[in-house]
């Protein structure tokens, strides 16, 4: 059974990246960090970043892209960070759910407590 992006020749995946093993921009592309197209394809670009920018008309994490493209997340981290310095993606972290465990701003406490003596 063929796995996409493990059984790919070595030669193709180092040609992907241009033999970088780490991305160009100082960005931490995590798992789901959301990623969108700011622009269309252009003639003569890479068919993986063509098909990297179709398929971010619409905030996409960056697992769905590898799992879409069957490449490894390291090799689609590397893309990624290629459309990013060029312009044609923006990426963001998902904000984060406040957690039922975390607990409420100290100051706010504090108002509380005033106002409850107040009363």
């Amino acid at each position: 059974m063929s796995r996409p992006g493990r059984d790919d020749a070595p030669d193709r995946l180092y040609t992907l990246t241009g033999g970088r093993s780490r991305p160009a921009a100082d960005v931490a592309f995590d798992l789901v960090s959301l990623v969108v197209a700011e622009s269309d394809p252009a003639p003569g670009m890479p068919s993986e970043h063509t098909a990297i920018l179709r398929m971010c008309a619409r905030p996409t994490a960056v697992v769905e892209v590898a799992a879409e493209l069957g490449l490894p997340v390291s090799i689609v981290r590397v893309l990624l960070s290629d459309l990013l310095v060029q312009g044609r993606i923006g990426a963001r972290h998902p904000r984060t759910a406040a957690s039922p465990h975390r607990l409420p701003d100290p100051d706010i406490l504090e108002q509380v407590l005033v106002g409850l003596r107040n009363l």
